[in-house]
This record gives structure tokens, C-alpha cells and sequence, in this order.
């Protein structure tokens, strides 16, 4: 990338997604992504299979909550938007993508830890700040699920201190 001229495909591996996303510790879960367009993503995700949240989900058969497999999918083009888009990369430091909607969500089977997911995904600018997103997700050839959901660029808000505690 040089200048304002992006040269597709992009390639980010975890430290340079690390660097574009704002998640840290377990809920980033994307570990690789190549930006094919300004709107067309495709990521590759994976969850320990020891993560505490998969031992009570459920035990002796820990599976990926439907919740994280759909904020993957949010992170895969948030992060693709970031990198990108043209429109998304105009609000870098002023403005954080967030998952404002899911419309549509479908699970065709249950994702276990340590299973790669790869999630295609494709943005549609809506407005100057809303993005609609359609993703598929993969393991190997099978499709595990889809998901249709809206990306909200919002203004960065100042660090708020935390509420005092009652005495």
C-alpha cells in the first residue's frame, strides 16, 4: 500500500490485524485475512478448544457459541473495511466500527475449539457510517454458517472513568 493507491489483494497476518483492530485477549479471533476488494473479505478464525467459555459450552462437548461465530464475521470485514475501503479507512482515529445488527443468521452445524473457520465476507455501503455485511462461513468444504449484519462506525467516545462503588 503506498499513499492513498491500495494494490488488492492485501494480506494481513495477526500482528497486523492486532494493529487495525481494537479486541484484545480472547474475543479476537481472526488470525489471518486477505483483502481481495474494497468490499470483499476473507478471514480465517480459530478458538482454543481449552478457552473457559467453550468448557461450559457445554461440557465434555465444547462447541463455539453462535454469538462468536457472528462476531468473527464482524471482525473479518471490519478489519477488511479498515484496511480496504476508502470510505472506512477515511475514519481511522475518529470512529470505531461496531456490530449494530444481525438481520438474518443461519447455523448449519456446531463449530468445535480448535476447528479454522473461514469466513468470505462482502460489505455494501449503506451510508457514510453503515455498512451491510453478508458473510458465509466454512470449515473445510462444509458450510457451517451465514450470517447478514450491519457495521456502525461511531464515534470514538474519551475514556470514561469507572463508577464510583457504593460504600
Amino acid at each position: 500500500m503506498t499513499g492513498s493507491t491500495l494494490t488488492y489483494p492485501i494480506e494481513l497476518d495477526a500482528d497486523a490485524l492486532q494493529a487495525e483492530l481494537l479486541h484484545r485477549g480472547e474475543i479476537l479471533c481472526v488470525r489471518r485475512l486477505t483483502v481481495l476488494d474494497f468490499n470483499h473479505y476473507i478471514g480465517d478464525v480459530i478458538w482454543a478448544n481449552d478457552l473457559p467459555i467453550l468448557q461450559g459450552h457445554f461440557p465434555g462437548m465444547p462447541m463455539v457459541p453462535g454469538a462468536l461465530l457472528i462476531e468473527a464475521a464482524a471482525q473479518v470485514a471490519g478489519a477488511g473495511m479498515l484496511v480496504g475501503d476508502p470510505v472506512a479507512r477515511s475514519m481511522r482515529g475518529t470512529h470505531v466500527g461496531v456490530l449494530a445488527g444481525v438481520r438474518k443468521c443461519s447455523f448449519r452445524r456446531p463449530v468445535r475449539g480448535g476447528e479454522w473457520v473461514r469466513i468470505e465476507a462482502r460489505s455494501r455501503q449503506m451510508s457514510a457510517t453503515a455498512a451491510a455485511v453478508s458473510a458465509e462461513l466454512h470449515v473445510g468444504a462444509e458450510e457451517v454458517a451465514s450470517v447478514e449484519i450491519l457495521l456502525l462506525n461511531t464515534p470514538l467516545m474519551p475514556s470514561v472513568p469507572p463508577p464510583d462503588t457504593p460504600g
